[in-house]
């Protein structure tokens, strides 16, 4: 009895020792440009939003060379990245349009929406070049009648300041600036 006692502290001991030694996880979110306006405007809504397969899960991904892509293992988004994209876009969309009135999908009626806006990713990771890439398509139906207006595609790549995922994370925000403003550009 008291041998299988100190069999289980030793085990207890190097499993704790195990846990210990393993990395520290870090959490990164997208960012807007900047608040959105306050007040109406024009209704739009923003989703829903779709992620190519590669990017459906929980940790930052980079692309080491050609083909090969990595997985941060201790780098993850912090929350459901579609719902992260969702809501940058709708705040820089926001910012562009000068209006206050832009709701993320799903929302509760069509009522106040003029526009709806659905984006495929298909690509969203960072490069071994020190880069972030953005492939995206979008499309845009008037609403009530879910009309589709425009079908368009979008690609950017846009230099890290230095190395890092949360540099990583800044310039992949910023690529989604630039993806609002080609919307945006849509909406005028």
């Amino acid at each position: 009895m008291l041998r299988s006692l100190f069999k289980l502290g030793i085990i207890g001991a190097l499993a704790m020792q195990l846990f210990s030694c393993a990395p520290a996880k870090s959490f990164y979110v997208l960012t807007p440009e900047g608040p959105p306006p306050s007040g109406g405007g024009m209704g739009v809504g923003v989703g829903p939003i779709s992620l190519a397969g590669y990017l459906d899960r929980a940790n930052l991904v980079y692309q080491e060379s050609g083909n090969r892509m990595a997985v941060a293992e201790s780098h993850r988004w912090a929350g459901d990245l579609e719902e992260n994209i969702a809501r940058v876009t709708a705040t820089n969309l926001g910012r562009r349009l000068g209006t206050g009135n832009v709701r993320v999908y799903p929302w509760g009626s069509d009522g106040e929406i003029r526009y709806q806006v659905s984006i495929d990713i298909r690509q969203l990771h960072g490069t071994s070049n020190g880069e972030a890439v953005l492939d995206a398509a979008w499309r845009v139906y008037s609403l009530p009648d879910r009309r589709m207006i425009t079908s368009k595609s979008w690609s950017g790549s846009e230099p890290m300041k230095k190395d890092g995922y949360d540099e990583m994370a800044a310039a992949q925000s910023r690529l989604l600036g630039q993806l609002a403003g080609e919307i945006a550009a849509t909406l005028k």
